[in-house]
């Protein structure tokens, strides 16, 4: 029996994280005060044979306020029964979820009438600092939206068997910031850049003029040649360490070109290798 606990900032795409766990026929228990984990964990072992072998649980920081600093015990107590239990964390940066909460008229969990959007915000962020430590997968949803989230969900979450680790390769601009998920932070700005060629500005490293281009530039090889050997040294110690999930982040200017160029050729490469490789291109929308 596998369980995956759902967390996370409010605002951040918990309950949308939830349904598409539920529409993949997950059992799915939303706001789950913290004391019931472990009872819950006992009723799925003895109900096995009539629950669908994967429950989500989604926990929310309203329920359990004052006992948060015992997740980490409680997350070991239940990983050293036969249950395997992962930890997704999702998180949004607060501007945005600023804005989210502008756009709606749901109140923050937090806000009592008498705190600011702001504070609340922050408090929770310090609330939930326990389950952040503990979390096998985190996912920053400051340049996603809904489908976008849902498609991560699937392939990164449902995706993947229990025993199996996720390698996902991202591809971003350091201009909208360094995703707050990646493992592994790469800066590629020190290579030739395609935006400087005027035909090639208005494409990106997933077109052949592009791909022509980089593939000209022995430097581009280089790093490519390189971040492989770096990557192929490493997984097999992330793998031993029981980890599920492992995201290698590209990083250029924009995020148009030289990253998706390099996080596309490295993810062809580990296909060829293993299973469970998925590539993201974040500005590439």
């Amino acid at each position: 029996m596998h369980i995956i606990i759902v967390s996370g900032l409010s605002g951040s795409g918990k309950t949308i994280a939830l349904q598409t766990l539920e529409d993949l026929d997950y059992y799915c228990v939303d706001n789950l005060p913290f004391k019931l984990i472990l009872p819950l964990a006992g009723e799925i072992r003895a109900a096995s044979d009539l629950l669908p072998p994967t429950v989500a649980v989604g926990v929310d920081a309203r329920n359990f306020i004052d006992e948060l600093n015992q997740f980490p015990a409680t997350l070991a107590e239940l990983r050293a029964s036969d249950l395997t239990v992962d930890v997704l964390f999702l998180q949004a940066a607060e501007e945005i979820l600023l804005k989210r909460y502008s756009e709606t008229r749901r109140r923050h969990p937090l806000d009592a009438g008498s705190v600011p959007l702001r504070e609340a915000i922050r408090q929770e962020r310090r609330l939930l600092e326990p389950i952040v430590a503990c979390a096998d997968l985190i996912i920053d949803t400051s340049e996603t939206n809904l489908y976008q989230l849902r498609d991560l969900v699937r392939a990164r979450v449902h995706g993947t068997p229990p025993e199996a680790m996720s390698l996902l390769f991202e591809s971003f601009g350091f201009k909208n910031g360094v995703p707050a998920d990646a493992d592994f932070v790469f800066d590629v700005r020190c290579l030739p850049n395609p935006h400087w060629k005027p035909p090639l500005r208005p494409l990106t490293g997933l077109d052949r003029p592009v791909m022509d281009f980089l593939e000209r530039q022995p430097e581009v090889m280089a790093m490519i040649a390189d971040l492989r050997r770096f990557v192929e040294t490493w997984l097999p110690c992330f793998e031993a360490s029981n980890r599920s999930y492992l995201t290698v982040a590209i990083g250029c200017t924009g995020g148009q070109h030289r990253s998706v160029f390099i996080a596309d050729a490295l993810a062809r490469h580990f296909r060829g290798m293993r299973d469970y490789v998925m590539v993201r291109h974040r500005e590439l929308k």
